[in-house]
């Protein structure tokens, strides 16, 4: 059986890279955050904070 050449292996290496870089930034930027609702976050913002030492 014939030995593969080592730039065979390095062109593999670069497919498979890229291969995988272009899976990972697909599955990164296939979903969009959830946004919270205004009046949760205007809710949390006028609560005082109250310190008992």
């Amino acid at each position: 059986m014939p030995q593969m050449a080592p730039i065979s292996w390095l062109s593999l290496f670069f497919i498979f890279s890229v291969t995988f870089i272009m899976f990972s930034m697909m599955n990164f930027y296939s979903t969009t955050p959830q946004t919270p609702k205004s009046h949760l976050l205007q809710k949390q913002q006028s609560t005082p904070l109250i310190w008992k030492w």
